[in-house]
């Protein structure tokens, strides 16, 4: 890297979602410049919904998405939004990506969290700094205890301190970060799937298992997998969480305060406040002695 580049700028490669497109202005808010680097893969069914990416590579061409960080000054790259795992017979390969490969496939067959840390890896040893969404867009970042107007009631409490553990055990063998509970039985826990359709699973159940909008129980929990690189794949939540989180019946939902993001945080309390749902940060530190705003 050339080290006359004022280093000044954070290269933001940007996979699906609406993770990327929040930190990338979320960091603008505060003075900070990023260039946007679009994974094409990641936006293939919505090809318009990359309008603020400043550039395009695809999954495979490591070496050119490097060169582009380069030439924008970029000493500083994060990592935002989700990707599904590719063809990697057909996936378009340059030197990088060719030289990336075999570290890469045998990283997969661990688990995401070891496939990000040899991607990450690989920024690091051409000299980038890779640092977390976290150190971007700070105003992102679930702050501890209630927000809004509910808080949980003894037994949401109590699925609280079940789901945490169960979500735990799943991190701890880079399975998901999400799990549901009512009623302390176990609903569903997030694999591959993602939150979205743990929540729609949630939602098939039989409403003797379950809560319903209007007479809702049980918790969605999303938290840090245990050992879990803090740069690297932080839990999310938004708006059609919160909206999936209801149409499944659960009564509130609780993330890993300083560890998950959240989207449109003002609107989202609103929203909890107008259907009847908590909202809750919890501190890994202290939990489950003390849970006192996202």
């Amino acid at each position: 890297m050339n080290p006359d580049l004022a280093g000044n700028i954070t290269g933001l490669i940007a996979g699906a979602g609406d993770l990327p497109r929040a930190v990338a202005e979320s960091a603008g808010a505060i003075g900070r410049e990023v260039f946007v680097l679009g994974i094409e893969e990641a936006f293939s069914e919505n090809p318009t919904s990359h309008d603020y990416c400043d550039a395009m590579v695809s999954l495979g061409e490591i070496g050119r998405a490097m060169h582009f960080l380069e030439a924008a000054g970029c000493r500083k790259v994060a990592f935002a939004g989700y990707l599904t795992r590719p063809d990697w017979t057909r996936l378009r390969l340059d030197d990088g990506g060719a030289a990336l490969l075999p570290a890469a496939l045998a990283a997969a067959r661990q688990g995401d969290d070891a496939l990000m840390r040899v991607i990450a890896q690989a920024f690091e040893d051409r000299g980038f700094n890779v640092i977390g969404l976290g150190d971007l867009a700070p105003d992102l970042i679930a702050r501890s205890g209630i927000r809004g107007r509910l808080a949980p009631d003894e037994a949401g409490y109590r699925d609280m301190e079940l789901a945490w553990a169960v979500a735990g055990a799943l991190g701890a063998f880079d399975i998901g970060q999400a799990a549901a509970v009512a009623n302390g039985l176990v609903l569903a826990v997030e694999a591959q799937e993602g939150t979205d359709a743990l929540l729609a699973r949630v939602a098939g159940l039989r409403q003797s298992l379950r809560g319903r909008p209007g007479a809702p129980a049980g918790i969605l929990l999303k938290r840090l997998k245990p050992g879990q690189d803090r740069r690297l794949d932080a839990p999310v939540i938004g708006m059609a969480t919160l909206l999936a989180a209801y149409e499944a019946g659960l009564a509130g939902i609780a993330v890993e305060a300083g560890g998950t993001l959240v989207l449109d945080r003002e609107a989202l309390v609103a929203e909890a406040d107008a259907r009847g749902m908590f909202l809750i940060g919890i501190d890994a530190q202290s939990f489950p002695n003390s849970c006192t705003a996202l």
